[in-house]
């Protein structure tokens, strides 16, 4: 690994090696006219079960392109962030999403190769079609990345996007297979006459409206996140590139600690700050869980759910950083609101979770989902198992070191591509539907 001669001349000695700064050349080349309309498709409640939520729904820009909830309220919920509520009525949600919802920030990037907490959606030739996914040898034909296999499973999802089985005829497609309800979705939005001319004007190989399939919906919705969240202009990513004055002396320390001390590059490592690896850091556990196929228990092992091995028991993914300032609460289920707040835990996992709060989490309130919310805490041997799983051991710094790691991570922020991003918010949507704003 080589750097710029200033680079080497002027920044201090690090534990660890600073990554090389992150360029155009290291994100995939998507379509222009198929971002502009996978824009369209990223707003419109067209693809939901019942019409009612969209991707921006728990991915909005406003909201750092996640919701600002621990656990979302999907399918069934009004609202946004903070001020979604959980419905009324059969409308209201019959669950709480069980794990936090992700930025979507540099899911374009070329080295990317996991997605998910759990890791489900993986390059690979597991099934002989590219992936290894939750649809198994069932993945429609023709996605072109892995950002957009990744967009079509909230659309099949049930308490996300699907609905329950008896609401639509998605949802019921899902529960006979879960590729029986994609080519229901495409239809709905290739039948709409503005959709139907976008997607022929998008796609080269696509003469007809009719010839529309889930694969075209899905490399739209991937070509828009990967150009409209493409960000690498944060002030790190300049002291990278060599500009010495892009880090205040707060900043700089920090940065001093993460690739030292504080062992944070060890997972959070590369251009993408992220090793894409699976860690048991021992965040407190609440809501439904997400758990390995008819598991009755209330509780996320986490990758064992995907892998069946024993030792990723409890571990998840290690989330890239940038504009992390901007995507909290943090942790797979949003265990804490503040940066402050998943850096101590990182520093003391058991200390952190024995004085966590359930008051800490960002819970809309739903009184019928309250008795389970934190059920686990009850269950002893679930507690001492989750114990038993730690990939990180305490970290001893000062109040000030944390602050200057704090500082450190907010200088991860972008600046015009977070201030300025290429599409923005549709004013309208071709189903004519209301936008989330």
């Amino acid at each position: 690994m080589s750097f710029p001669v200033v680079l080497l001349l002027s920044a201090p000695a690090y534990a660890a090696e600073l990554p090389p700064p992150l360029t155009e050349d290291n994100f995939i080349a998507f379509d222009q006219k198929q971002a502009a309309l996978g824009q369209l498709l990223f707003y419109d409640k067209i693809l939901s079960g019942n019409r009612n939520i969209a991707c921006a729904t728990c991915h909005h820009p406003t909201l750092g392109t996640g919701d600002r909830l621990s656990l979302g309220i999907g399918e069934g919920g009004a609202g946004l962030g903070k001020e979604r509520t959980a419905g009324e009525g059969g409308n209201r949600i019959k669950k709480r999403i069980p794990r936090n919802a992700p930025g979507l920030w540099n899911l374009g990037a070329k080295d990317l190769h996991t997605l998910f907490h759990d890791g489900r959606l993986s390059i690979a030739d597991t099934y002989e079609n590219g992936f290894n996914s939750p649809a198994e040898e069932w993945l429609p034909e023709g996605l072109e990345s892995l950002l957009a296999a990744q967009a079509i499973f909230p659309l099949v999802a049930q308490f996300e996007m699907a609905g329950n089985p008896r609401e639509n005829e998605v949802a019921g497609a899902v529960h006979d297979r879960i590729d029986a309800s994609w080519p229901i979705l495409a239809k709905r939005v290739r039948v709409i006459p503005e959709y139907g001319r976008l997607f022929v004007e998008a796609f080269d190989h696509v003469d007809t409206p009719d010839e529309v399939t889930i694969a075209e919906v899905a490399n739209a919705l991937a070509a828009f996140q990967a150009i409209e969240w493409e960000s690498y202009d944060s002030p790190f990513d300049k002291y990278l590139a060599g500009d010495k004055t892009a880090l205040s002396p707060t900043q700089k320390r920090g940065l001093e600690l993460f690739y030292g001390k504080a062992q944070c590059s060890s997972c959070h490592s590369g251009s993408l700050l992220s090793d894409q690896e699976f860690h048991a850091i021992g965040l407190p556990p609440f809501g439904p869980g997400r758990t390995r196929r008819f598991d009755p228990m209330v509780r996320d092992v986490g990758r064992m759910g995907e892998s069946d091995r024993l030792e990723d028991a409890y571990s998840f993914r290690t989330p890239m950083l940038r504009n992390v300032e901007l995507t909290g609460p943090y942790g797979h289920n949003g265990a804490y609101p503040t940066l402050e707040g998943i850096v101590r835990h990182h520093l003391d996992p058991d200390g952190s979770l024995a004085s966590w709060r359930p008051e800490t989490a960002s819970l809309p309130n739903v009184p019928w989902l309250e008795a389970i919310d934190f059920v686990v805490w009850n269950d002893k041997r679930e507690m001492a198992r989750h114990a038993r799983f730690r990939d990180i051991a305490p970290i001893a710094l000062s109040d000030d070191e944390i602050s200057d790691l704090v500082g450190f991570l907010k200088a991860l922020t972008g600046t015009a591509s977070v201030s300025n991003p290429p599409f923005g918010i549709p004013k309208s949507v071709p189903s004519g539907l209301p936008i989330d704003r």
